[in-house]
């Protein structure tokens, strides 16, 4: 007779996504880039000012990913990005937008995107296929809204640091979905032990 073990839903699959993106930007910027532990439960998805960059994802479910950049923030995860990379400072764009920092914004959130998946496919079995990341510089927000009838539409928003002080937003629009284990009685233990895996022992599993 079946069991039911464990639900994940929306927050925990937001969790992945944070610790994807600060994964990423930890590694190609050595610096250290923290997010808040409050997810703020908003009503809609905004491109906001100064960059905004968006990438929409479906296959197991559908949604719609966007970071929201200062040109202050933009332009020091750009710097430290290339400065990593051995690139000298003084060649660098100083202005947020510079098609320079556009590319590094939308390579950093396709990289980000990219180790979610992976973390996403070994914490629930799932895959999502994303399209290529865009961004837009603006002088005011804009509201996003997926032309795909999600079901039950979750909307939710957390704030990130730069090593700097600089503040740049996650804001993300996803179906309301529930990951539910179930095991019949034979191999549960075992399938009880790779479920209850943390997030963190799989950002180290991945090497982020």
């Amino acid at each position: 007779m079946a069991k039911k073990k464990k639900v994940k839903s929306t927050d925990d699959i937001l969790l992945l996504l944070c610790q994807a993106i600060q994964g990423t930007l930890q590694t190609t910027t050595a610096t250290d880039v923290q997010y808040s532990p409050t997810f703020i439960k908003t009503n809609k998805s905004c491109l906001r000012p100064d960059i905004g960059c968006f990438v929409l994802f479906e296959g197991g479910f559908s949604g719609l990913v966007a970071i929201n950049f200062s040109a202050e923030a933009a332009l020091e995860i750009y710097t430290k990005y290339n400065v990593n990379m051995g690139m000298p400072e003084d060649d660098l764009a100083k202005h947020h937008t510079s098609n320079e920092v556009a590319d590094a914004m939308g390579e950093l959130l396709n990289q980000s995107i990219g180790k979610f998946r992976q973390l996403l496919k070994n914490a629930v079995g799932v895959g999502v296929n994303q399209t290529q990341p865009k961004m837009v510089a603006l002088n005011q927000a804009m509201k996003l809204s997926l032309e795909a009838d999600l079901d039950r539409p979750q909307y939710r928003r957390v704030e990130f640091k730069t090593e700097g002080q600089k503040f740049f937003y996650l804001e993300i629009t996803l179906e309301k979905v529930d990951f539910i284990y179930q095991f019949g009685q034979s191999g549960a233990e075992n399938n009880e032990e790779e479920v209850s895996e943390s997030p963190e022992d799989l950002m180290k599993k991945l090497g982020l």
